[in-house]
């Protein structure tokens, strides 16, 4: 499933590069700190690559 917003796509970033051990866990708070604990490495490189253009800053 793709991202909606392009914010959710930034968050999902982060949890991943948590998830890989390329940053601490620590630095997360918000969207990020819930994907981190709740999705799959699997699911958060789904969201994690989706395509900027066309989507909204933020998801209604």
């Amino acid at each position: 499933m793709p991202a909606k917003s392009k914010a959710q796509q930034r968050a999902a970033g982060a949890a991943l590069a948590a998830k890989r051990g390329e940053t601490s866990k620590s630095d997360l708070y918000g969207a990020a700190r819930e994907m981190y604990d709740t999705m799959t490495e699997e699911e958060l490189e789904d969201y994690a690559a989706t395509d900027h253009d066309g989507l909204p800053e933020k998801k209604d």
